[in-house]
């Protein structure tokens, strides 16, 4: 990647999309979103972030309507649900030439490959975003908490490439380290993603910390943490339990956070059911491991959204 003028994309311009474009933005990169619902506020107000580091105002942003009208660019990061993901066979298309990196945030597994299958391996990086963060109205952000990118590419080890965008994204204060195994620390995202998103919702529209102060959910929690991590070390990613302990006192510091698949249940949209819950049951399978309480938290989370 060049780092003197970038040309950026971003594809999703929900939450993480805003917020992550807009720190790229604030610093001096050409950040392109591709807008829908938030086109027109954001054209004629910008696009506002508050924050723990600083509240700031992007007061001109390159909005647009279509991946046509931007063009191509040397970096497209998609931070739209994977529940969307055939869209974009049509929408990157325009956007990549030769050298083009395709970065994707999103959630769960199953995204990086099918990225590769469709637009090659050697332009696909993943990106794991460990953050609070939420749209509270049209063009505007509020960033609670956190905010690192664990970055890693699709196919082998970390590239020169891989840790100019670190220290590009650390420039724009974003936090920034580079994992050696993109797959393992997909895993280690599930620990988390997986009992915190799926039992918001399964518990009735519980935010993290009403979660954690129920003492058979806070078990529950753990008891699915150790089944990830022992389904990961038996497929070769090997994370260590005293994760169990960091994770959850890390999310007592949050105070009532609603989890994003409980924000998008509530609000009857999609939600990322197969990525973070279905993806990894049936690659434990495919390797003859069963997930009986991912499994069971699966069939729950199916239920409650067929019955909204």
């Amino acid at each position: 990647m060049s780092l003197n003028h970038p040309r950026i994309a971003i594809i999703g311009s929900g939450a993480v999309g805003c917020y992550y474009g807009g720190r790229l933005a604030q610093h001096g990169n050409e950040v392109h979103f591709l807008m829908r619902s938030d086109y027109e506020q954001v054209k004629q107000h910008g696009l506002k972030i508050s924050s723990p580091l600083g509240d700031f105002v992007l007061p001109q942003v390159y909005c647009h309507r279509s991946t046509a009208e931007i063009g191509e660019c040397d970096l497209v990061i998609i931070a739209m649900k994977a529940t969307a993901n055939e869209a974009l066979l049509e929408l990157l298309p325009p956007l990549l030439h030769k050298k083009s990196m395709i970065l994707t945030l999103q959630n769960g597994l199953g995204s990086d490959d099918f990225l590769a299958r469709h637009f090659g391996s050697a332009h696909v990086l993943g990106g794991l975003c460990f953050v609070c963060i939420n749209r509270i109205a049209p063009g505007m952000i509020h960033h609670i908490a956190q905010g690192q990118i664990a970055l890693g590419e699709h196919s082998g080890a970390p590239q020169v490439r891989t840790e100019a965008l670190a220290a590009e994204f650390r420039r724009c204060g974003i936090e920034c380290k580079v994992e050696p195994c993109l797959l393992t620390a997909r895993w280690k995202k599930l620990v988390w993603n997986i009992p915190f998103n799926g039992l918001s919702i399964a518990a009735g529209g519980k935010d993290t910390a009403a979660i954690l102060a129920d003492a058979v959910l806070e078990k529950r929690v753990r008891d699915l943490m150790r089944e990830i991590i022992e389904t990961a070390g038996r497929l070769g990613h090997a994370i260590p339990l005293s994760l169990i302990d960091d994770m959850i006192e890390r999310t007592r510091t949050m105070s009532a956070y609603k989890p994003s698949s409980l924000i998008d249940f509530l609000a009857g949209s999609e939600v990322e059911l197969e990525a973070i819950w279905g993806e990894p049951v049936r690659q434990a399978k495919a390797a003859g491991i069963e997930m009986p309480k991912v499994e069971g938290l699966y069939q729950e989370l199916k239920e409650r959204i067929a019955a909204r």
